[in-house]
């Protein structure tokens, strides 16, 4: 297909330079929304367990056992595969610091070892042009595991799905990928083990028709029918048999979507600040429109604007009190909200790993810190999105208060950009130090995938409603945490639940201290822009009635003067606004298109 980079930048750069005409601050947030740049493409894979997932990734790489294959689902680490002149592989533990050289890749990634992420570089050939995230605990779907790993999906360029040809896709497969399904622009589907399952087909129909029924936005990508084990043994043959069994593997289609996709991934970057664009130019049409009307110098229009803007003043002056009251309030409610669902949360988990605990035997006992760990870092998952949905609420409460419709409407990006610049001027705050039995860290984990592809998306909200950035919150078991499991548990189950008592509650309290930390800065940040939009509005207001005023002193060939200039800023914007969209239209087309699958 057509590279669409030069008219999506064309088009960036021309709202860019008209916005720096009309409008500076707008035109400074969009600049650093587009100095963000994708270093690497990141595809994250996931899928449940025993579908075929590691294979899958040994057979894209070319490297049989590479990715541990049947790996228990017990551990919370990454698995990072990123190019390199030679095979090596580093972890990073939960208490943070620097990475540790890995020397077996199996220990570390079934949990033997504890480990956030394991980062593998290798010469493969599709990592030239990619990165690959094998999500945790070798893909199990469980709720632990699904939740770390939809936090992973927002963060990768692309996602793709494992799943075997040996029955259509579960329900716990279709609620992940509802749940994927507002997170990720880009899936690809693998329909794992072919050579095993002939019905392989009717499966994919299968397929098709629940991703119609649960995830429609699915319904279309593409599938991908693959055999890792044909792959495995086309690299260990010869000749045409080698050559003959790579092409029944399908590996290769495969390897060339992806890689496809990786190489439209700056595109689509490209099409997400050109979005916010749109918002901006959509703003300064309503502007512009406003202007035009102005420009007739009608006594009516004059009267309406200034009975408009001595009510949002005299609003500002007498309810500013109130909504800096209605604010705290709902920060202090929505905060005991957050804390609440928190202590039921980790009081849920005492429940059922204590329950657990009576039936665990020997070498299942001693895996009971990994499975924590897992459990922990769902938590801060969860936690992250749920604040990032009440700050929205919170937001929202307030705007709702202080401005009529028509003035929110106006004043919403400036609130979106204001709130961006000073939750953004907020460091990251990482209390990994403070804490013996637990690793909490405020600025949440790096993944391959890159700050900027995160940022690319979530800066984006100018248009269509209140976004509000949070910073992740990763949470783990710590080193001592471990120690004082090895030293004090053994096989003694009394101790294995006062261990488990311990480390929860310092979890909770860390947890909700960064919550009461985390809602401070946004009622500071709120308040600001909440001034900043009243006094922007103020200013457009004033701006409308001087225009009035001025076109009301003028005689008719002075007004129809005034008219042409505004009428011609209105086209001005307007063209900006079709070029726009025309190029968001095409950029549709950077989304894969199902693929002819042999029938």
């Amino acid at each position: 297909m057509r590279d669409l980079t030069p008219l999506l930048d064309a088009a960036i750069r021309d709202a860019l330079a008209y916005l720096r005409t009309t409008d500076m601050d707008a035109a400074a947030d969009l600049a650093e929304l587009r100095r963000i740049r994708l270093t690497r493409p990141g595809v994250v894979v996931v899928g449940e367990t025993k579908r075929g997932k590691s294979s899958l990734v040994n057979a894209l790489l070319g490297v049989p056992g590479l990715s541990p294959v049947d790996a228990a689902v017990t551990t919370a680490a990454y698995l990072g595969f990123v190019p390199g002149d030679q095979l090596t592989a580093q972890a990073w533990l939960p208490e943070g610091g620097d990475p540790v050289a890995v020397d077996d890749l199996t220990a570390w990634a079934t949990g033997r070892h504890r480990a956030r992420r394991i980062e593998i570089t290798h010469p493969a050939p599709l990592l030239r042009h990619l990165s690959l995230l094998d999500t945790p605990g070798a893909g199990g779907l469980d709720p632990a595991h699904a939740t770390v790993a939809l936090d992973a999906v927002r963060r990768g360029t692309a996602l793709l799905f494992a799943a075997d040809a040996s029955a259509p896709l579960s329900q716990p497969e279709l609620d992940f990928l509802a749940q994927a399904a507002e997170r990720v622009d880009a899936v690809v589907f693998a329909l794992t083990k072919i050579d095993a399952y002939p019905q392989w087909r009717r499966i994919a129909d299968d397929n098709r028709a629940l991703l119609q029924a649960h995830a429609p936005r699915f319904a279309a990508a593409p599938w991908y029918p693959v055999s890792a084990r044909l792959a495995e043994l086309a690299l260990a043959a010869d000749g045409a048999r080698r050559s003959a069994l790579t092409d029944a593997s399908k590996i290769p289609s495969l390897q060339h979507a992806l890689i496809e996709l990786a190489g439209r991934g700056h595109q689509l970057q490209l099409a997400n600040v050109l979005r916010a664009a749109r918002g901006e130019l959509g703003r300064l049409d309503t502007l512009a429109e406003a202007k035009l009307q102005a420009a007739t110098g009608d006594p009516a229009r004059q009267a309406q604007l200034r009975a408009e803007r001595a009510a949002l003043a005299a609003r500002r002056r007498t309810e500013s009190r109130q909504w800096t009251l209605l604010l705290n309030a709902e920060v202090q409610r929505a905060r005991v909200e957050t804390v609440g669902a928190l202590r039921s949360r980790t009081a849920e988990i005492q429940h059922e790993l204590s329950t657990r605990i009576e039936k665990l035997r020997g070498e299942q006992l001693a895996r009971l810190p990994d499975e924590l760990d897992t459990e922990l870092q769902a938590v801060a998952a969860d936690l992250s999105q749920r604040l990032e949905h009440t700050f929205g609420q919170v937001a929202e409460t307030v705007l709702t208060s202080a401005f009529d419709d028509a003035e929110r409407d106006a004043v919403l990006g400036r609130v979106n950009a204001t709130l961006r610049h000073e939750l953004a001027a907020t460091p990251p705050r990482d209390g990994s130090g403070d804490n013996l039995l637990i690793a909490l860290s405020a600025g949440g984990i790096a993944f391959m995938a890159g700050r900027g592809a995160a940022l690319g998306m979530s800066a984006l909200g100018a248009a269509g409603g209140l976004l509000i950035p949070v910073a992740g919150i990763g949470l783990g078991l710590a080193a001592g945490g471990y120690v004082l499991y090895r030293r004090r548990v053994h096989t003694d189950r009394q101790h294995a639940r006062l261990w488990l008592r311990d480390v929860l509650a310092e979890a909770r309290a860390a947890l909700a201290d960064e919550v009461t930390v985390r809602f401070t800065d946004l009622q500071y940040a709120l308040s600001v822009a909440l001034d900043d939009a009243a006094e922007r509005r103020l200013r457009d207001l004033d701006a409308q009635i001087a225009e009035i005023d001025a076109a009301a002193a003028e005689d008719a060939a002075g007004r129809a003067k005034r008219r042409a200039a505004a009428q011609q800023e209105l086209d001005a914007v307007r063209v900006r606004v079709r070029q726009a969209d025309e190029a968001l239209l095409r950029a549709r087309a950077l989304t894969p298109a199902p693929i002819d699958d042999e029938r």
